[in-house]
């Protein structure tokens, strides 16, 4: 368990990038969890929880799942990093949509050496970001913070830059690049429909930008980072004269 990354089992590190993935939104890692993302049965994640655990990648507490320990972090950021690297390589010298670039990279990501990686970096001006938003770690693991918040809790009327799609579903990724949600556009909350409905949406620049309605569901897997009016911004910066 200790060789490079090139060397592990397919579905180990699909297991690995699985359980940093789900710790990174903030989701229990249960057996049952892993099990469906990969697609395999209980019986063969708990076999893997419990070589992790015995490798020193994973704390495993029977009946509630696992966390990453820092070595088995280390680790997983090397397939995740691999992974975003090619998405983006994917996406922006080869023209893939950005629905079909996760399933790709998850066939390429065993195989590339790490001077293939560190020049695939190079060559990508060392991003920080792959084409869904999601942080590329660097060499060292470090991680660059964009600290934002789900769509679905920004007030009426505020506008925000999108920063992250959660969510690798290419159906999903199809509908939501119908209505132009990328990282970095522009979306202004018009009106929140009550009782869990939909909510009405501008996307895009306010002089182009087109109505939506967005579902709850995907506005909680939207994250994006509160932005000013520039009207607004504007309007701050003059000097009061009222009493």
């Amino acid at each position: 368990m200790d060789e490079p990354i090139q060397a592990l089992a397919p579905r180990v590190s699909d297991c690995l990038k699985v359980i940093y993935t789900m710790q990174e939104r903030g989701q229990r890692v249960s057996t049952s969890a892993v099990s469906e993302r990969l697609g395999v049965s209980d019986a063969t994640v708990t076999l893997l929880f419990k070589e992790f655990a015995k490798a020193g990648w994973v704390q495993h507490t029977p009946y509630r799942g696992v966390c990453l320990t820092p070595l088995g972090e280390r680790k997983a950021k090397e397939v995740i990093r691999h992974h975003r690297l090619l998405e983006l390589y994917l996406a922006r010298e080869l023209g893939y949509s950005w629905d079909k670039v996760h399933e790709e990279a998850d066939r390429l990501e065993h195989v590339i050496s790490e001077e293939f990686e560190e020049r695939l970096d190079a060559l990508l001006g060392y991003p920080t970001v792959d084409p869904h938003g999601d942080p590329i770690p660097s060499k060292e693991g470090v991680i660059a913070q964009r600290p934002g918040q789900p769509l679905l809790q920004v007030p009426e009327g505020q506008s925000a830059r999108i920063l992250r799609v959660n969510d690798q579903d290419a159906a999903k990724l199809r509908y939501l690049g119908q209505m132009g949600l990328y990282p970095e556009v522009r979306v202004r909350v018009i009106e929140r429909v009550p009782f869990g409905g939909p909510l009405r949406i501008r996307v895009g620049e306010e002089s182009q930008a087109v109505e939506h309605l967005l579902s709850a569901e995907l506005a909680e897997q939207i994250t994006v980072s509160l932005q000013e009016d520039e009207d607004d911004s504007a309007d701050r910066l003059q000097p009061s004269f009222s009493s």
